[in-house]
């Protein structure tokens, strides 16, 4: 039999690279998905390194051709997708009055409708077979609209939506979905090196490590039916809500 498939959308060098891991420690097949293959390839070696089983493909998740493809090939050729976690950011500042709309409709295709159309495809096989989980990664942004977030505020609101409409619809078919808000700065090198007050914070625990957000997600694909979360907020203790 084939091993079950953690296919994780959106495996960058943070949270997604740590998710992966996380999922291939436990014996899943990890296909994990980027735009550039190249920019992949480092995640794929490591998780070779240490034991696990990875694909690397490379995926615009915005394009329906793709993902549908993309979907076909892991479950006819890998295995049955379990778990699947959309792990797009598209946190992009800019003032509502300079914004374009180029840019905006771009944020919402990466951040909420490569969400709709993965979870559309993974959802048929998972009803199937009575049985999966998504994760969606939210942000901050889902709950409230900061100034100069108007595009990525309404695209992760709209991700939460999909995320709570899905968990409606599939959670009585099997079907374990839920959103997870992250509300705090991530221990990347893009906050290390742009925010350094900010990462000042890391030696009192002050940002978010990518290998404790992974634990969560396993948690969340692991937790009994009668006691489901949807959504889960996380934080530092030093974030204010």
């Amino acid at each position: 039999m084939k091993n079950p498939v953690a296919l994780v959308v959106g495996a960058g060098d943070a949270t997604g690279g740590a998710i992966a891991r996380r999922f291939a420690r436990e014996g899943y097949t990890v296909c994990a998905t980027r735009r550039h293959l190249d920019k992949l390839q480092p995640l794929i070696d490591r998780l070779a390194a240490e034991g696990g089983q990875a694909h690397g493909f490379a995926s615009d998740a915005r394009k329906e051709d793709e993902v549908v493809a993309l979907v076909e090939k892991i479950e006819s050729e890998i295995g049955p997708i379990e778990v699947f976690v959309f792990n797009i950011g598209a946190n992009v500042r800019t003032s509502l009055l300079e914004e374009t709309a180029q840019r905006y409709f771009k944020i919402w295709e990466m951040a909420c409708f490569g969400a709709f159309l993965n979870a559309r495809e993974v959802g048929k096989r998972m009803v199937a077979r009575g049985k999966g989980t998504m994760l969606f990664t939210g942000a901050t942004a889902s709950m409230r609209g900061s100034a100069n977030f108007a595009a990525f505020a309404g695209a992760k609101h709209a991700l939460r939506a999909l995320a709570q409409s899905a968990a409606r619809e599939l959670g009585p078919r099997g079907i374990h979905v839920a959103h997870i808000v992250v509300d705090a700065a991530i221990d990347t090198e893009f906050i290390r090196t742009t925010f350094p007050e900010r990462y000042a914070l890391k030696d009192n625990d002050g940002i978010v490590d990518p290998e404790h957000l992974a634990d969560n997600y396993w948690m969340l694909h692991k937790q009994p039916r009668d006691a489901w979360t949807h959504e889960l907020d996380l934080r530092p203790w030093t974030e204010k809500f």
